[in-house]
């Protein structure tokens, strides 16, 4: 008992300490990564703890069981949006790129500590991947908000890169160990990492899904533990059939937080409460487990390493992978120096170690030392990077409160805190302006430390945070009032729209986004009383409340066709909006839902 007792005020007051030190990066800017393994090797047998740790068998252990737990909570936090923009080049960075970069990084590597090529390409492979914790940790805290696509690329490539880096370790791990494996055998091991670990992960994500949805439980404290158990699952059953579990990991994840999570914002929290545990405890552990004297002897060689890997391996890696897919200069710039290195190369380190290959423990010290130069230098530089790139923008402060809505069954809509951009459509609007639709609704503005009741007269300031209660699928479309850099979303088929009789046809063009005019004043009670069945690529009825409208997305080709017939039996009839190029738009700008689509009409 005494010495499980000191066992946990051990743990307990390491926990707090890598707590306690991520306010000291907050003001320092330095990436928490850092600071908690700086407390690991404070307390570690060279430092002021002076407590014994050499352990790599339970190091990979508790590695592998972390990473899982905070690629898990990166999934769950990756929108499906972002992985359709980013797939592409982040397959070709997590692939392509990684390959590059080991193979650049390994000769530089063989060249500098003077080893056999075996070991210097292993080297590379084990620094090769970008950290999915590393990345997650300092772009969430980096107070920037970067474009979407490049954001979604290194975000995507960091938590799918791990197969490769995987499939190098082991593969070289057993050339080097003696174990000789074929070429045929290699190429079995790298389709079963990237194959069976994609189709597990999907599989077991749609498993969790429907099982969360239907699962029906009255503690909701048991919602993040279904969930988290789901990820353990699809990690343990991807790596049992052969395949990589960090990749199914992150890929149930994915699934499961792009479906209907029943309490979502309880989960989420709770997940990404032991993901910090995680990341903090993985780390400690790692500093731990590094001797700061044996560092220093590997310090000339492993800062050369560094270097390459850096400002060589990784941006010419990156330039051959991203090219084709149209990526700037500058983004090409950026991710490249967002290639951070964190705690897979570490866990990876131990691969060698536990199979006793020669040199090993130079290897890992080598890695341990390369980690340590990219967490401090790119990880404490990217925000600044990103700003002499020019790349993103600031992102919102927190506000001072938390609107939330826990509920244990389905709810067709959300309370989502928006902050209003000096650029956002909103920004010096009354909400009587907005023509905020039937399911969309202002519950509060707060602004600074004040809150602001809303009333019609109620205008949006840069700055405020404006709480909504919005039903799902409403809210792509309040999303890109909000977000200068958004586009105008598609609109699904059959979607309906109810706003109030008095909300002008200017008020809709702004709200959808659509081209002009948004100057009109005639509004939806004048279209109904006019009996106008077509606006634009909605058709227009009376709404579910008698001072509602409805508006259904139609078929475009129907509309167009009716509103042609019209005009050709009635010469009377009141005309249609003009061309998009009379109201001086290009064409390709005045379609935001597909080519063709006619403006609201603007009478």
């Amino acid at each position: 008992m005494p010495s499980v007792a000191a066992g946990m005020l051990l743990v307990g007051a390491l926990v707090a300490l890598g707590v306690a030190s991520s306010r000291v990066s907050a003001r320092l800017g330095l990436p928490v990564l850092v600071l908690f393994m700086g407390v690991g090797m404070a307390a570690g047998s060279e430092g002021l703890g002076g407590v014994p740790f050499e352990d790599y068998g339970l190091a990979n252990a508790v590695g592998t069981v972390a990473l899982a737990l905070i690629l898990f909570d990166g999934g769950l936090q990756t929108p499906l949006a972002s992985v359709r923009a980013a797939w592409r080049p982040a397959l070709a960075l997590s692939t392509v790129g990684v390959a590059l970069t080991a193979g650049l990084t390994g000769l530089a590597a063989a060249w500098v500590l003077g080893l056999p090529l075996l070991h210097g390409m292993l080297l590379g492979g084990i620094v090769g991947s970008t950290d999915a914790a590393a990345v997650f940790s300092v772009l969430r805290s980096s107070g920037l908000t970067l474009p979407d696509r490049l954001g979604a690329t290194l975000e995507v490539e960091s938590g799918s890169n791990d197969p490769m880096a995987l499939f190098l370790t082991v593969g070289l791990t057993g050339l080097a160990a003696g174990a000789a494996h074929s070429a045929g055998s290699l190429t079995v091991l790298f389709a079963l990492q990237f194959g069976v670990g994609a189709a597990v992960g999907l599989g077991v994500g749609r498993a969790a899904s429907w099982a969360v949805e239907r699962a029906g439980l009255d503690a909701p404290g048991l919602y993040p533990v279904l969930a988290a158990a789901f990820g353990l699952i699809a990690f343990g059953g991807a790596a049992v059939l052969g395949g990589s579990g960090f990749l199914a990991v992150y890929l149930a994840g994915i699934v499961l937080g792009n479906g209907r999570l029943v309490f979502r914002r309880g989960t989420l929290l709770v997940l990404d409460a032991a993901a910090w545990l995680s990341q903090i405890a993985l780390f400690i552990l790692l500093g731990l487990l590094s001797f700061p004297s044996r560092l220093l002897a590997v310090a000339p060689e492993g800062l050369v390493i560094a270097l390459v890997l850096v400002f060589v391996a990784r941006p010419l890696a990156v330039a051959a992978s991203v090219l084709p897919f149209g990526f700037s200069t500058r983004d090409i710039a950026f991710l490249s120096w967002g290639g951070l290195k964190g705690a897979v190369p570490i866990t990876l380190a131990t691969f060698p170690l536990l199979a006793g290959v020669e040199g090993a423990a130079l290897l890992f010290d080598v890695v341990f030392f390369v980690v340590l130069v990219s967490a401090l230098a790119q990880g404490w530089s990217l925000s600044a990077v990103a700003r002499w790139l020019g790349i993103g923008r600031p992102a919102a402060p927190p506000p001072s409160v938390r609107v939330e809505v826990h509920a244990l069954r389905h709810l067709n809509g959300d309370v989502v805190d928006y902050t209003v951009a000096p650029s956002a459509r909103v920004a010096g609007q009354t909400l009587r302006d907005l023509a905020l639709p039937d399911g969309a609704a202002v519950m509060l503005v707060v602004r600074g430390e004040a809150v602001v009741v809303p009333r019609g007269t109620t205008a949006l300031r840069p700055g405020d945070h404006v709480f909504m209660a919005v039903r799902t699928d409403l809210q792509p479309l309040m999303d890109r009032l909000f977000d200068p850099d958004a586009r105008t979303p598609p609109l699904a088929p059959d979607l309906a729209v109810e706003f109030v009789r008095t909300t002008t046809f200017g008020q809709l063009h702004r709200f959808f986004g659509l081209p002009a005019p948004t100057w009109s004043e005639r509004t939806l009670d004048d279209a109904l009383g006019d009996d106008t069945p077509h606006l634009g690529p909605f058709m227009l009825a009376p709404g579910s409340e008698p001072d509602l409208a409805r508006l259904t997305v139609a078929p475009v080709a129907a509309a167009t066709d009716e509103a042609t017939e019209a005009d050709d039996s009635d010469p009377d009839a009141a005309p249609h909006d003009p061309a998009p190029e009379a109201l001086g738009v290009e064409p390709e700008e005045s379609a935001p839902y597909g080519p063709g689509l006619p403006p609201l009409l603007s009478r």
